[in-house]
């Protein structure tokens, strides 16, 4: 229609690229701004492994791998050497989940969580074809980051960076599937609606990490991520209460973003109503 309408979807693109991966202008892949991501390579039959895939792929490792070494670091360091606290630790995992979302939001989406890959595909704003593709790279980067830290502080028992439930497996499956919910629905506000701050996402998300951490890290470990628990149980073949952090995680994410679309009583962004591409790009040519 007209050019505006044009560069309002062009924005959308840019500010949904949590959910989407979308890059650029979006011409290697385009995004329907109803119902979330369609590409070329999702028109056939099989998965299509085109450099921009590839590139994807390597993303989630890269980035994966650099929040379970720097969040489960925090934990193996606490545990040998007790400087970093359990606040330190909540703050931690918040501010590498932060620095990630930024770092690769706009390749792949920057999910780094399995329960989060298929919570976007069951709204269909992700393709379900690429899901296994996302979880592999996700559970590969997990797992080479517990590794490396395996490898530079031992494997002692007394310092697994894990998750376990400190209490009855019930009572951490129920926290897991709270905090994952919240953690779902607060992606789906800031990183999937158009109409929200979408430069806010990575701060938006890591806050709330951290808040996360902060209530369920002493009673199930707040994992809300199935690679964050099975990478460290890979390495160090520890399999306590592994369900609890894949079924939890999984259906907690999948119900919060079900429940943000609840919510979402209209397909019109805000721009659309304001004339403005975002808050914080209004502020920006009002001062200028």
């Amino acid at each position: 229609m007209a050019r505006e309408g044009e560069n309002a979807n062009a924005n959308g693109r840019r500010e949904r690229s949590m959910e989407e991966g979308a890059a650029g202008d979006g011409r290697d892949e385009g995004v329907n701004p109803d119902h979330g991501y369609t590409s070329s390579a999702d028109k056939g039959c099989g998965l299509s492994l085109s450099v921009p895939f590839l590139q994807k792929i390597l993303a989630e490792i890269f980035g994966t791998y650099f929040l379970i070494f720097a969040g489960c670091a925090s934990v193996t360091i606490n545990l040998s050497k007790g400087m970093i606290t359990f606040p330190g630790i909540c703050v931690v995992w918040g501010l590498a989940v932060m620095v990630m979302v930024y770092s690769v939001g706009h390749i792949s989406g920057a999910h780094l969580n399995p329960a989060v890959s298929v919570a976007f595909a069951t709204c269909g704003r992700f393709p379900w074809k690429q899901v296994p593709a996302y979880v592999f790279a996700q559970l590969l980067g997990a797992t080479l980051a517990s590794g490396t830290l395996r490898l530079m502080f031992g494997g002692k028992h007394e310092h697994f960076p894990g998750t376990i439930p400190a209490g009855s497996d019930v009572q951490s499956l129920v926290l897991e599937f709270i905090i994952s919910f919240y953690l779902m629905f607060v992606i789906s506000g800031v990183a999937t609606d158009n109409r929200a701050i979408g430069e806010l996402a990575g701060l938006a998300v890591g806050a709330t990490i951290l808040l996360n951490v902060l209530i369920a890290g002493p009673i199930s470990g707040a994992s809300m991520n199935p690679a964050r628990t099975l990478g460290p149980a890979i390495v160090a073949n520890r399999w306590e209460g592994i369900w609890v952090y894949i079924v939890g995680p999984i259906c907690g994410t999948v119900v919060g973003a079900w429940a943000y679309n609840l919510i979402r009583f209209t397909n019109k962004p805000l721009r659309e109503i304001t004339k403005s591409g975002s808050f914080l790009k209004n502020f920006r040519n009002n001062s200028t």
